[in-house]
């Protein structure tokens, strides 16, 4: 496909401006890679007539938005590395203080915070501070409000649990039960351009950054670092370990969790 002038770099700030999403961010031949798929199988052979398409119709501008924020979830995905955060983690971080404060940073349609707070809950946690859940997308953040899974989905929790935190939903679905829900607050937040709070004893950002630059994974990080309380974990996805943990402010409390020295 022959590119008049840099046709990605206008797309990209078009769609900023549109959006605030901010794809320079992430690592430019993957992102236009897919992109450019899209909008092929939407019969647009150029990206500046597809922002046309997206930008007069929120449907497509929908299934745009879809594409790039990567939603595919499922509860206590990687189990081992949950089973790390019950046994080792959560015990570790309620001797310093037992009114812990969570983040799930990027939670997509919701498994992983519902995840930490069955965990959480499974481990006697004091629950009276709710469950942070952000996402940059509005529609998925709609989603895990309403919180109706595929059996699928659960396929990593246990009969007992799937029976004490959700409902049967029709066939081959469950819902979560509303004493689960009340520990959880959703919020829109972008990762890259709005505020973070402070004195987090433990943030999740798992499977959110693959497509990021190293550039902008280290500039997330040190917001994370910020965010964190002293001796606080930042849990990691299984494809993000953190190389450059020590330059960053990071010890190793275990693989994938990051501990702010």
């Amino acid at each position: 496909m022959t590119v008049v002038g840099d046709e990605y770099e206008i797309f990209i700030k078009k769609v900023y401006a549109k959006s605030g999403l901010d794809l320079s961010n992430y690592k430019r031949p993957q992102m236009e890679r897919r992109i450019r798929t899209l909008a092929r199988s939407q019969g647009v052979n150029d990206l500046l007539s597809y922002f046309a398409l997206i930008d007069r119709d929120a449907e497509q501008y929908r299934k745009f938005i879809d594409h790039l924020t990567i939603n595919v979830s499922e509860f206590l995905r990687n189990p081992s590395q949950w089973e790390i955060l019950t046994t080792k983690i959560l015990p570790m971080l309620l001797k310093e203080n037992p009114l812990l404060k969570v983040w799930s940073a990027g939670c997509s349609t919701g498994e992983e915070p519902y995840s930490l707070a069955m965990t959480m809950l499974e481990s006697r946690c004091d629950m009276r501070n709710k469950v942070l859940a952000t996402d940059l997308d509005t529609e998925v953040l709609r989603k895990a409000q309403i919180g109706i899974y595929s059996d699928k989905s659960l396929a990593n929790v246990s009969p007992q649990m799937v029976s004490r935190y959700f409902e049967p939903q029709g066939s081959g679905f469950h819902r979560v039960k509303d004493d689960l829900k009340r520990h959880i607050r959703f919020r829109q937040h972008n990762l890259l351009k709005d505020d973070f709070e402070s004195g987090f004893d433990l943030i999740l950002c798992r499977n959110v950054v693959i497509y990021f630059t190293e550039e902008t994974k280290s500039l997330l990080y040190k917001r994370f670092h910020n965010a964190l309380r002293k001796g606080g974990i930042l849990f990691t996805g299984s494809t993000e370990q953190i190389f450059q943990a020590r330059e960053l402010g990071f010890g190793t409390a275990a693989t994938f969790f990051y501990q702010k020295l």
